[in-house]
C-alpha cells in the first residue's frame, strides 16, 4: 500500500497513448493505470488504493518511496551483484522480485500472493522476465511461508495489505518465528508497514520484532515520525548489525527524503509497546480516504 509517496501528475493515457487496463480480482477492482512520463511504466491499484508501480523498460526504477527504501535494502544485505535467495510476501505488480533479478541476476525468489486472479492479471499485462528465476505461488503468504526450507532465505520481505490494511495474522510474534525459520542465519525482515496517529500500530511492529531480532531500524517521512501523517514505514531486522549509516544516508537522498531510527532512539520511540501474539493481533489500521487523493 502506497499513499502520497507515489509520484504527482499520473493520468488515465499514458506516453503513447497506453490507455488505463481494468479488472477485477478476488480483493476488488484492479486497475493499471499508466505513467504519462515513462513509456512502459504503469501504477497498479485495487480498489483505489496504489498497490505498485513498475517500468517494465527499466525494472531498477522505483516510483514509490516505500519501495525505494526496500530496494535500498536489497543492495545493502550482500556484495553487489551478488545473488540472493529471497521469498516476497505479497505480490503486487512483482516490482521487488523484477528489481532484484535486475540488480541481482541469478538470484532465486519465491512471490507468495494469494490473489491468484491478480497473479493471472498481472502475468498478463506485466509479464516476468521469462529468464528471471522467479517462482509465484497463489496462496496465504503465512501459508506459504511455511513451505520454505529451514536457513533458505537471504530476504524475507513483507508487503502484504487486504485492500489498504495488513492482516492480523502477518503481524505477531508466531509470524516472526516462522520468518525466522526460513531465514540464514546471517539473513533480514524487511517489512512494509502503515500506519498513521497516534502510531500505536507501528509502535506495537517495533516491540514485536524485537522480541525476535538482535538489531532493528527503520525508515519514514519525517511527518509519519511526528505522528502528523498516515504513511508507510520500512522496517528491517537481523541477527547480525545492520549498515545503518547506509542505509540513513541513502534515505536521506531519495527524492522524498526519509529518516532512519535504530537502537535507543527507535527503542525510545517504541514507547514500552508490548509484543503482538496471534491471540491479540489486529489488522493494521484504515487508511482515510485523503491517503489516496
Amino acid at each position: 500500500m502506497a499513499g502520497k509517496d507515489r509520484n504527482k501528475g499520473k493520468q488515465q493515457r499514458g506516453r503513447g497513448g497506453a490507455e488505463a487496463v481494468v479488472g477485477q480480482v478476488d480483493g476488488g477492482r484492479v486497475e493499471l493505470e499508466p505513467d504519462r512520463e515513462r513509456a512502459e511504466a504503469w501504477t497498479l491499484l485495487i480498489d483505489g488504493a496504489p498497490q505498485s508501480h513498475v517500468d517494465l523498460a527499466d525494472p531498477g526504477y522505483l516510483d514509490f518511496a516505500y519501495q525505494r527504501r526496500i530496494g535500498h535494502l536489497i543492495d545493502l544485505v550482500a556484495p553487489a551483484r551478488q545473488p540472493l535467495n529471497v521469498v516476497h510476501l505479497g505480490g503486487g505488480a512483482f516490482t521487488l522480485a523484477r528489481y532484484t533479478a535486475a540488480s541481482r541476476p541469478r538470484s532465486t525468489q519465491q512471490i507468495v500472493e494469494i490473489d491468484a486472479a491478480l497473479v493471472a492479471f498481472v502475468r498478463e499485462h506485466l509479464p516476468l522476465d521469462p529468464q528471471a528465476r522467479v517462482r509465484v505461488r497463489a496462496v496465504d503468504a503465512r501459508a506459504g511461508l511455511a513451505k520454505v526450507p529451514d536457513g533458505w532465505a537471504d530476504l524475507v520481505i513483507a508487503d502484504v495489505f487486504s485492500g489498504a490494511r495488513t492482516p492480523a495474522h502477518l503481524t505477531s510474534v508466531e509470524f516472526l518465528d516462522n520468518v525466522r525459520r526460513a531465514l540464514a542465519p546471517t539473513g533480514w525482515y524487511v517489512a512494509n508497514l502503515a500506519d498513521g496517529p497516534p502510531l500505536t500500530h507501528l509502535r506495537s511492529q517495533i516491540a514485536t520484532a524485537a522480541s525476535r531480532f538482535a538489531e532493528l531500524a527503520l525508515a519514514a517521512d519525517p511527518v509519519v515520525w511526528r505522528g502528523k501523517r498516515f504513511g508507510n514505514a520500512v522496517l528491517v531486522a537481523a541477527d547480525r548489525e545492520l549498515p545503518v549509516a547506509d542505509f540513513t544516508r541513502r534515505v536521506a537522498s531519495d527524492p522524498h527524503p526519509g529518516r532512519v531510527e535504530h537502537g535507543r532512539a527507535l527503542a525510545d520511540f517504541a514507547g514500552g509497546a508490548a509484543p503482538v501474539a496471534d491471540a491479540s493481533a489486529v489488522a493494521s489500521p484504515q487508511p482515510p480516504p485523503s491517503v489516496f487523493r
